[in-house]
């Protein structure tokens, strides 16, 4: 039984990453539609949306966007808003990856010493 618990959190880390991955990708992508989209005094998307997005997990990609396509950087909500989101997302990351492993307090109620 130990064996498939410990995989089964494997397989969760695995998965986890990859969805923050994703999620950073698009994130990184809403950005230059939006920037795209600003050039040509089209419809764009919401900021709402961007933080949104930061706030699950795309704060890094969002910065990165911002960056390399030099958008929204003289918001002061948004340089300073996604910078407090990394750092949340920072913890986060810190909490569920390193944290929450067979070996810390959280399992022992599991049966593992």
């Amino acid at each position: 039984m130990r064996n498939f618990s410990l995989e089964l959190i494997k397989d969760f880390d695995l998965l986890l990453m990859l969805f923050f991955i994703a999620l950073n990708i698009i994130s990184f992508f809403f950005i230059k539609i939006d920037k795209k989209r600003a050039i040509h005094h089209q419809w764009r998307v919401p900021e709402r949306s961007f933080f949104i997005l930061a706030l699950l997990g795309g704060a890094t990609g969002i910065y990165l966007g911002m960056i390399f396509f030099r958008h929204k950087t003289k918001h002061y909500l948004f340089t300073r808003g996604i910078a407090v989101l990394i750092a949340l997302n920072a913890l986060f990351f810190y909490f569920i990856f390193r944290q929450c492993k067979p070996d810390s307090l959280f399992f022992e109620g599991f049966g593992h010493q």
